[in-house]
């Protein structure tokens, strides 16, 4: 298997290094424009091979024409949010459109039949814009599987149980209008509302979906961006393509919603396997599902912005 990340920036490098350590490729090429950064990363990765007694082939190019036969090509470059900046994710669509756009069109011919999964924010539009110049059949979003990771920390923090013994998922766009889907939460298998009842633990769900959406800008704030929660989510996105494991993640696909001329990439719990199978939304509250609606609304007018800065 032979995963290509392109983009080694902070994102990307704890994301390649994951992905490896977790046995996923045999091959794994990293590609970035700055001069000398994927060279010395994956010199970097080598040495961890030795560690660990992998025999994974490490490759790294400048161009991400160079990028050749990847079964999977992740896509982290771009611009990031700023640390101390308010802005949102959707504030870097413009400029990461471009890149994208660029990637796109450059791989796609040397990569044929290669699975696209996008990283880059807003990540739902720039998923669409890889699908439009890659023509690719296989893009996804990362979409709000992050988030999905951080409510049930929060979950379980707040109910005092093993994360372990947590399922739920959030959905719609990665950013502003993320929606908590409750009616995926389950603790020991029992349905949440059901589970406050009988344990007469209080659960503040303002609290843990506020949690959600503004845990991010804490960490970019202080640290400068996101590294190990995104690395393990995307990590286990891999995990189910390559492995075909049917494990049900929140990541966006296309999705045909009323009033919006082309799919839209939306996140709502998905069996992630080699091919991209049928989701849940019709197994959402009619809540649930008008909040994702709202979110594709969103996601939409972002990749019209986009595409009109790059047209």
């Amino acid at each position: 298997m032979h995963v290509a990340q392109i983009g080694t920036g902070r994102v990307g490098r704890p994301t390649a290094y994951t992905i490896m350590c977790a046995e996923l490729a045999d091959t794994l090429t990293v590609c970035d424009t700055k001069p000398g950064l994927a060279a010395a990363f994956a010199e970097e990765l080598r040495h961890v091979t030795a560690s660990v007694k992998l025999d994974v082939e490490i490759g790294s190019c400048e161009r991400d024409e160079e990028v050749s036969g990847a079964d999977i090509i992740l896509i982290s470059a771009g611009e990031p949010r700023a640390p101390e900046v308010k802005m949102s994710r959707r504030d870097l669509a413009a400029r990461n459109a471009e890149i994208v756009k660029l990637i796109s069109e450059v791989t796609s011919p040397r990569n044929p039949g290669a699975k696209y999964v996008v990283i880059s924010n807003p990540v739902d539009a720039m998923a669409m814009i890889c699908k439009r110049y890659s023509k690719a059949e296989f893009v996804i979003s990362t979409g709000t599987n992050l988030e999905s990771l951080r409510f049930r920390s929060r979950l379980a923090g707040m109910l005092e149980v093993p994360v372990s013994k947590v399922q739920g998922w959030v959905g719609g766009e990665h950013g502003e209008s993320a929606i908590a889907l409750w009616s995926t939460v389950k603790i020991n298998d029992v349905p949440i509302d059901d589970y406050t009842g009988l344990s007469g633990k209080i659960l503040q769900k303002d609290a843990i979906e506020h949690y959600v959406k503004s845990v991010s800008k804490v960490i970019v704030d202080n640290i400068g961006g996101t590294e190990y929660g995104p690395a393990a989510s995307f990590r286990d996105i891999v995990r189910g393509i390559v492995r075909d494991t049917k494990e049900t993640l929140s990541i966006a696909t296309p999705t045909k919603f009323n009033g919006i001329p082309e799919p839209v990439f939306v996140s709502v719990p998905i069996q992630v396997g080699r091919f991209v199978r049928s989701s849940s939304y019709g197994f959402l509250s009619d809540t649930e599902k008008k909040g994702v609606a709202v979110s594709a609304e969103a996601v939409y007018k972002t990749y019209l912005m986009a595409i009109q800065a790059i047209e």
